[in-house]
């Protein structure tokens, strides 16, 4: 039987550290690709400080939250931290973009026209709303979940989403490129959009 996150976690905390391994194992891809999305490949300081942040923090986690959803409010208030140590210039996740602040990712992150296209879109969305949007349809994260990493209110996600959907298919439409790509980059975010909402 597979340990739960919560017990893994548990037993980090108590100096085991295969579980420690278990559970960085099972998240790291998915913490790594929150930060590669923004900052680019060399990311592995932030991630692995976020993983030492899970262990070493006396707070626990909520029973009825998940571990991970724990975990990218750790990588959430990281990024923050690192964004503001880097700019020259406040920075208010609700409202600055990380197209304003001049990070440029990796080129390998998108390699399709269609990826390039949403990556660029993504990015000049307001930090907040970006990460909303990636935990709801590329990591999958409910409502609950997203709630607890973002640090709001249960009630406040599906309007918070629905703004940056709205926002995200503005820009889409707004971009200089091929209308087909734009077509279909909106049909997909409305596609998930519906997943998302049919998922509760």
């Amino acid at each position: 039987m597979t340990a739960s996150d919560h017990d893994l976690l548990h037993a980090w905390r108590a100096g085991d550290r295969k579980a420690g391994g278990a559970l960085f194992e099972r998240h790291f891809d998915a913490v790594a690709r929150f930060f590669r999305g923004k900052l680019g490949d060399d990311v592995q300081d932030l991630v692995q400080r976020t993983f030492l942040d899970l262990v070493e923090s006396q707070e626990k986690v909520n029973a009825d939250a998940s571990v991970r959803a724990y975990l990218f409010g750790i990588a959430r208030h990281r990024l923050v931290d690192h964004l503001r140590a880097q700019a020259v210039r406040h920075v208010d996740p609700a409202v600055t973009s990380l197209a304003e602040l001049g990070t440029s990712p990796s080129a390998a992150i998108a390699r399709r026209d269609e990826q390039r296209l949403l990556q660029v879109a993504l990015r000049q969305l307001p930090i907040e709303q970006q990460i909303t949007i990636e935990l709801a349809y590329w990591e999958n994260f409910r409502a609950p979940e997203i709630a607890v990493a973002m640090g709001i209110g249960a009630n406040t996600v599906r309007g918070r989403l629905a703004r940056a959907r709205d926002a995200l298919r503005e820009l889409l439409g707004r971009l200089q490129a091929d209308p087909t790509l734009v077509a279909a980059l909106t049909q997909d975010v409305l596609r998930r959009s519906r997943e998302f909402d049919h998922a509760e």
